[in-house]
């Protein structure tokens, strides 16, 4: 017997042919807090079906198995975090500032995405495995290489930065600070309280965060939020 016209069965049906990339982008957002919350292995397929508007059947065959699913999540989580840096335009800035100004917003927008900062953790524990399949990641990861290494070409040519300054490695030193803030949170507040995640304290860790990559960079940079 089939189901009446108002059935949940029918509405996911109709919803699949009337708006199939919101169906896609539902299982994306659902299934993203999943493998955030429970990895891999630990999330259940049938599970982000229950909780989207479509079924087990219709994820498979939008993104073919779990697999895939787990892979098209780790794209779009770090597709959200490039967009944001994209947005930054640091181009009209002088050399000094526009560094400054992509510390900071590094260490905020780590700070607002939980769920990115989990899944690297988690494929980490891959050792990269799915990262390396995908085409997307590497081509997004480059924009903030291309934009360091802007500011520090033009920060060498006036005479501001120091010659050995590395886009990447700059990358990595910011990428650092900024994620271990939120990364080992539950475990450094175990051990010594909460009280550095409090609104003020992580204002102060943004400044001395942003002063000691500066002051590694800047010719006769002096830090000013240790004073």
């Amino acid at each position: 017997m089939n189901g009446s016209a108002d059935s949940p069965a029918n509405s996911r049906k109709t919803s699949w042919k009337k708006d199939p990339e919101a169906v896609k982008e539902n299982i994306l957002a659902i299934a993203t807090e999943e493998f955030a919350a429970h990895g891999l292995s630990g999330a259940n397929i049938n599970e982000i079906a229950r909780k989207t508007s479509t079924s087990k059947r219709m994820i498979y065959y939008y993104f073919g198995d779990k697999e895939g699913l787990y892979c098209a999540v780790l794209e779009g989580v770090y597709s959200a975090l490039r967009r944001s840096e994209d947005l930054l335009d640091v181009a009209g800035l002088e050399p000094v500032q526009a560094l400054r100004r992509l510390v900071e917003s590094t260490f905020d927008t780590h700070a607002n995405a939980p769920h990115f900062i989990r899944l690297v953790m988690i494929e980490n524990i891959h050792n990269g495995d799915y990262l390396r399949k995908s085409d997307i990641v590497p081509k997004l990861n480059r924009s903030i290489i291309d934009k360091l290494e802007e500011v520090c070409a033009r920060g060498k040519a006036m005479g501001l930065f120091r010659d050995g300054a590395d886009a990447l490695q700059l990358h990595w030193l910011i990428s650092s600070f900024s994620f271990y803030n939120v990364s080992n949170k539950a475990t450094f507040s175990a051990s010594f309280g909460t009280s550095i995640y409090s609104k003020s304290q992580q204002s102060i860790l943004k400044a001395r965060t942003t002063d000691m990559i500066l002051a590694a960079v800047v010719i006769g940079y002096e830090p000013k939020s240790w004073n």
